[in-house]
């Protein structure tokens, strides 16, 4: 009879899985209970941060500073007496320490600390998961389901299908980058448009439109100026694009969630919607502020039409009537589908959620269920959802901006799972 093993299984191989991941391979190397992590992923790790990925061409810069790494902000506060140890340890795998091992640490501080390049944040994840002996299992996972003794995920791989067994779920990332608002020729979604961009193909157009106002759509944005357009316009929903808060003020909010509980729901949903959602950074935002062909167009778009040779754009904003406008390429980048994990679970695992939400499967539910430690409450077997935490627990846990006190509250021991884990022992094996 073996040891026990505590399984956590992490969908999506980025920067919240190296985070955790790398935290548990602290707690292990200091003695402290820690679940055996195993992450899937299909592409890379960092994969949505490389061209291939379809998020990006691997040319832009990150938005946010990349000194908030996976342990940022190093404020472990649940390992009673072993927190400066664990703060300690996790500084091995900084982004600091990453370029002092690349031999290019002096070199970035000299140049004045800049955010790096795509590619180069995705070298530093991959960087993190080989100092972490990280368990990666390449593959696409094909169907959720629930086992005697938590979650069964079945991964599709290059060798066939294989079965994981986990006591603990997280899934993470924004789902597909491929699908388009519409099946239009001159209508791109995010993943053909770098690949377009990417191989200098782009058609000429002389109106462009991208839709959506956050940070993959002002990637676009600051992309697509480099190109041969007369006008591009950026359509929204909001009165105006603005700009990512980048004061002390929005950044404690987003480093340090304590205060966060003591907002009303109204405030906390204000916060979100000035500083993260529909805002640009402020670096692409004076890179367009610039540039006479960039202009705001305020609505939803409710219907696309063939137009001639152009494609026509209904927007619909409720204090007016609606409006028509042709463009010939258009930029789907309204971003990733938030409950995309919901299609790989069987009926049984979605059962399971929707008796733990007390209804159907909704955002809103999700989003108000999401418990301290980032799981979805009611739920005997964790099913973390961190891109959906914002609301409840913090603005920083659905971006990069706490990814050390996500892996704390993850890992914090769980007197639920850790008796679950006691009635098994390690002779259940882990893959099947």
């Amino acid at each position: 009879m073996g040891e026990p093993v505590d399984r956590l299984l992490i969908v999506g191989a980025g920067p919240k899985a190296m985070a955790v991941a790398a935290k548990a391979h602290v707690l292990r190397e200091l003695g402290l209970p820690a679940p055996h992590v195993t992450v899937v992923e299909s592409h890379a790790v960092g994969g949505n941060w490389l061209p291939s990925g379809g998020w990006t061409d691997g040319q832009h810069r990150l938005g946010t500073s990349p000194e908030k790494d996976v342990g940022f902000p190093y404020r472990s506060t649940w390992a009673r007496g072993d927190n400066r140890a664990i703060n300690a340890a996790m500084m091995a795998f900084s982004w600091n320490s990453f370029l002092v091992e690349r031999g290019t640490y002096a070199e970035w501080i000299d140049r004045g600390r800049p955010n790096p390049h795509h590619h180069v944040w995705a070298k530093y994840l991959q960087w993190v998961a080989a100092k972490a002996d990280v368990d990666l299992v390449l593959g696409s996972v094909r169907n959720i389901a629930v086992a005697e003794s938590g979650w069964r995920v079945s991964v599709r791989q290059a060798d066939g299908d294989r079965t994981i067994d986990a006591d603990r779920l997280m899934m993470t990332g924004p789902g597909s980058s491929r699908r388009p608002l519409a099946d239009h020729p001159k209508v791109l979604s995010i993943a053909d448009f770098w690949d377009l961009a990417g191989r200098r193909k782009l058609p000429v157009s002389s109106r462009a439109a991208v839709i959506g106002g956050g940070e993959t759509a002002g990637s676009a944005m600051d992309e697509l100026v480099r190109h041969d357009v007369l006008t591009v316009a950026v359509i929204s929903p909001g009165a105006t694009i603005y700009t990512r808060g980048e004061s002390y003020f929005e950044n404690s909010l987003y480093s340090d969630p304590a205060k966060w509980s003591a907002l009303s729901f109204e405030e906390r949903r204000d916060v979100v919607r000035r500083t993260d959602r529909g805002v640009f950074s402020v670096r692409v935002q004076e890179n367009l502020l610039g540039d006479s062909r960039v202009h705001h167009l305020q609505g939803r778009v409710v219907r696309v039409a063939e137009q001639g040779e152009a494609v026509a754009l209904t927007l619909r904003n409720g204090r007016r009537p609606d409006q028509v406008h042709a463009f010939d390429l258009v930029v789907d980048a309204t971003g990733g589908e938030p409950l995309w994990f919901l299609k790989l679970f069987g009926a049984d695992a979605a059962d399971l959620v929707e008796l733990a939400l007390g209804g159907p499967i909704t955002m809103g539910r999700l989003e108000a269920s999401i418990g301290h430690d980032l799981a979805v409450t009611g739920l005997s077997s964790k099913l973390y959802l961190p891109n959906l935490a914002g609301l409840a627990q913090g603005p920083g846990f659905p971006n990069l901006s706490c990814l050390g006190e996500l892996s704390d509250r993850i890992l914090q021991p769980d007197i639920a799972s850790t008796r679950a884990v006691h009635g098994r022992t390690r002779g259940n094996s882990v893959l099947r």
